[in-house]
């Protein structure tokens, strides 16, 4: 074994010393303004379609209800929202709290206003451009519209690959992990316990296919997401008085003006923006492709209506949950003893969060954490699979169930490993893949935004004639022979 050991680990290394800078030069000087950018162009391009839209967007959302024997609108919203929610939204806010001071929470919520319009064009295309399977589902999303609308398979099959190491494999294994250790912390549960109650759980759903996948995010998520917020609600109101000046040190902070953070000497406004801005994107994950998977599932009668439901989703990730760990974190007495105590020192952020809601609800504070991680992680390990079930297929058309089949074994083996081992390498392999996969679909929407743009103004040119649920006809489209008529019909047809 230790033999073994000797000969892998200067394969690690070197793969280490590889794929380090390449992750880091992506993340930081390519996708972080990339990201920003094609959301300010997307906001121009839409007409600012979040703020005019938003009670609409909001009301879609809530209703997007019956689909017959396929997926709902309101279904494929859970999906996606229940992987954009995972242990991110805990840990990695105190993170970049710790890391770019509380202006970083401002610079979050900017990225969120702004991810709204990119979520909006990516779903919408992936609507447009989807297909029918023989189970009743949709399947769409960046592989597909990046085939059908620019004729580049090869360029499609390169981001189904991607994401089948970042969500088939790797973030689920993250996900597990992170269980393991809330509940062995909470509740003394072995972590080889937790990683078998959970493979079987997981089993569950995913071996029911995607519909499955749907119904439970359907009811988990928006019991976990309105606790949350219940949650962060009570805790804003039992510190009501310490509410303005926690805003005004988000916002001061947010251009400099702030106490120093992280153990620094000071802070500039560049680390609370490149912080702020990395968590935003990461945790709504606009722009990266993900969501689309879900979009294209559902059974709607145009496609910005799911477009308009997904953009919601960031509001619910970002602006709602993201923002409640910040409002506990920074109402507690732990922030600023931990700053006080941890000088210059790293933090895992989960023990941030955990001990903010100990000192807001006790000992409950550590049990309802250690349950939000379950719930927060299991939704996101069954639609991770949901992505990359959509993934395989399009690489494997002609052998689909046999590959979705090994999928499953795949995603339940990374789950069980990912509960009793650390598996470090594997998390920074995902973030390189994810880096690219989000490349990748950047690259195709800005492309092909000028579709979903049109496909918007027919949405509202037939809202604004009086129709309450508009329907589409591809004939809007330059090149309506693209999408499936048997999707899509002409009207009159």
């Amino acid at each position: 074994m230790e033999s073994l050991a000797s000969l892998v680990a200067p394969l690690r290394d070197g793969l280490y010393a590889v794929m380090t800078p390449v992750s880091d030069f992506i993340w930081s000087y390519i996708l972080v303004y990339l990201l920003l950018g094609a959301g300010v162009l997307f906001t121009v391009m839409t007409r600012g379609m979040q703020f005019r839209l938003f009670g609409h967007m909001a009301k879609v959302t809530v209703t997007a209800r019956g689909a017959g024997e396929g997926v709902s609108g309101f279904q494929a919203f859970a999906t996606s929202l229940a992987a954009r929610v995972g242990t991110g939204n805990l840990a990695g806010v105190a993170i970049a709290l710790w890391v770019g001071g509380p202006g970083a929470i401002f610079w979050m919520w900017m990225t969120a206003l702004v991810g709204f319009a990119t979520s909006f064009v990516e779903s919408t295309l992936a609507q447009t451009y989807k297909h029918r399977n023989e189970d009743g589902v949709f399947r769409g999303g960046p592989a597909y519209y990046i085939e059908r609308c620019l004729g580049w398979r090869w360029l499609g099959s390169l981001f189904a690959i991607f994401l089948l190491i970042a969500y088939g494999l790797a973030f689920n294994a993250a996900q597990s992990n992170t269980i393991a250790q809330g509940m062995n912390g909470a509740f003394g549960v072995p972590h080889w316990l937790s990683g078998i109650v959970l493979v079987a759980v997981v089993a569950l759903v995913i071996f029911g296919g995607l519909k499955s996948v749907a119904r439970t995010a359907e009811w988990i998520v928006p019991f976990m997401a309105i606790a949350y917020l219940l949650v962060a609600l009570w805790i804003l109101f039992a510190n009501l008085t310490a509410v303005p000046a926690m805003l005004a040190l988000i916002v001061k902070s947010a251009f400099g003006f702030g106490p120093a953070v992280g153990g620094a000497a000071g802070y500039a406004i560049k680390s609370a923006m490149e912080n702020g801005i990395k968590r935003g994107l990461f945790s709504n994950e606009a722009g990266m492709g993900s969501a689309p998977n879900a979009a294209a599932q559902a059974t709607v009668k145009h496609p910005a209506a799911q477009g308009l439901v997904q953009s919601f989703g960031v509001f619910v990730d970002t602006l709602v949950i993201c923002s409640c760990t910040a409002v506990a974190i920074l109402l507690s007495g732990v922030y600023q003893d931990m700053l006080a105590s941890h000088a210059g020192q790293s933090i895992e952020g989960i023990k941030l969060t955990q001990d903010a809601m100990v000192d807001h609800l006790g000992t409950f504070g550590e049990v309802f954490i250690a349950i939000a991680i379950l719930l927060f992680a299991f939704t996101s390990i069954i639609a991770n699979f949901s992505y990359a079930a959509i993934n395989i297929e399009y690489l494997f058309r002609h052998h689909a169930r046999k590959a979705v089949h090994v999928l499953r074994w795949a995603v339940l083996g990374m789950t069980l490993v990912g509960a009793m081992a650390k598996l470090e390498f594997v998390w920074h392999f995902a973030d390189l893949a994810m880096g690219l996969m989000a490349t990748t679909n950047l690259f195709a929407i800005l492309i092909m935004s000028p579709i979903a743009i049109r496909v918007l103004q027919d949405y509202e040119r037939q809202r604004n004639s009086g129709v309450s649920e508009p329907v589409f006809d591809p004939k809007v489209l330059k090149r309506p022979d693209q999408v499936d008529a048997d999707v899509w019909p002409p009207k009159g047809v």
